[in-house]
C-alpha cells in the first residue's frame, strides 16, 4: 500500500525545525567547516519549505520553483545573529477571549488571511503579556477589557493558523463598562463581531481546537489552561 501524502503542516514543521537548528548552529560556531555543513542543512530545509508552499498552491495557480527554495535560505541567513542572540525560538503572540453579557465571543476577521480569530498580536517590548492582550482588544475592536487569567497556550504552527513558528498566550478577559459599538482596526481587521457557539463564522482559524474551551471559560465551566499535549512520539506523532 502506498504511503499517504505528507501533510503540508508537517512539511512546514520539519522545514522550520531544520532551519532553526542550522541558523542557531551558524550563530554559535566559529568554524568555517561547520558553517558550510549548517548551510547545507538550511538548503534542505528550504527545499522542504518550497514543497510545502507548492502543496498550499491551488492546482491552477503558479507553482513553486527552485528559486523559492533559494529565497527561503536567503531570508533565513539574513536573520542569523552571533551567540545567544542567534538562538532561534518561536515568536510570541498574545491574544484574548472576551465575552459579552449574552455569553457571545468577540472575534475579528484578519485582513491578511480573511480568517476569523480572537483578537491577537505580537508581544510588544515594554508591556507585560496581559497588557498586550488588553491593548490588542482595544486596538482591533475598540472594546475595553481587563484580564482575568491565562486561558490557553497554543502552538500556532501546529494548529494551522500560522505558517511560521508562533506560541500564542491567550488570556480570558472581562468586558469593562457597557458593551461598545465595535470599531474594527482598518489596517488589521476586515470585520468584528460577537458570536455564539452555534453561529461561529467561517473560516475560523484552528477553531476546532480552541473554540469549545473558549466558551467553557466564558461560562465558568473551565478552570484549567488549554495547551497542546506532547505528541507521542514527540517528533512523528499526530498533531493533536
Amino acid at each position: 500500500m502506498a504511503d499517504a501524502p505528507v501533510p503540508e503542516s508537517d512539511l512546514l514543521r520539519w522545514s522550520h525545525a531544520l532551519a532553526a537548528i542550522a541558523r542557531t548552529g551558524i550563530g554559535f560556531t566559529a568554524s568555517a567547516f561547520e558553517r558550510e555543513r549548517y548551510e547545507e542543512v538550511l538548503a534542505v530545509a528550504g527545499e522542504i519549505a518550497a514543497v510545502a508552499q507548492e502543496c498550499a498552491t491551488p492546482a491552477d495557480g503558479p507553482r513553486a520553483s527552485g528559486r523559492a527554495a533559494t529565497g527561503f535560505v536567503t531570508e533565513w541567513l539574513a536573520d542569523v545573529r552571533p551567540g545567544v542572540a542567534g538562538y532561534v525560538t518561536p515568536r510570541l503572540s498574545v491574544g484574548a477571549i472576551v465575552g459579552n453579557r449574552a455569553g457571545k465571543l468577540l472575534l475579528v476577521q484578519r485582513r491578511d488571511s480573511g480568517a476569523w480569530l480572537y483578537p491577537t498580536g505580537w508581544a510588544d517590548v515594554g508591556y507585560s503579556a496581559a497588557e498586550v492582550a488588553v491593548k490588542e482588544v482595544a486596538e482591533e475592536t475598540g472594546v475595553a477589557c481587563e484580564p482575568v487569567g491565562l486561558a490557553m497556550v497554543l502552538d500556532g504552527l501546529r494548529l494551522g493558523f500560522s505558517r511560521s513558528p508562533i506560541y500564542s498566550l491567550v488570556f480570558h478577559c472581562r468586558l469593562v463598562g457597557d458593551e461598545p459599538t465595535l470599531r474594527p482596526h482598518l489596517l488589521e481587521c476586515s470585520d468584528a463581531g460577537w458570536f455564539g457557539p452555534d453561529a461561529l463564522p467561517e473560516p475560523l482559524a484552528g477553531g476546532e481546537r480552541w473554540a469549545g474551551h473558549a466558551f467553557d471559560v466564558l461560562a465558568g465551566r473551565a478552570a484549567d489552561v488549554l495547551f497542546d499535549r506532547p505528541r507521542s512520539p514527540l517528533w512523528r506523532g499526530a498533531r493533536r
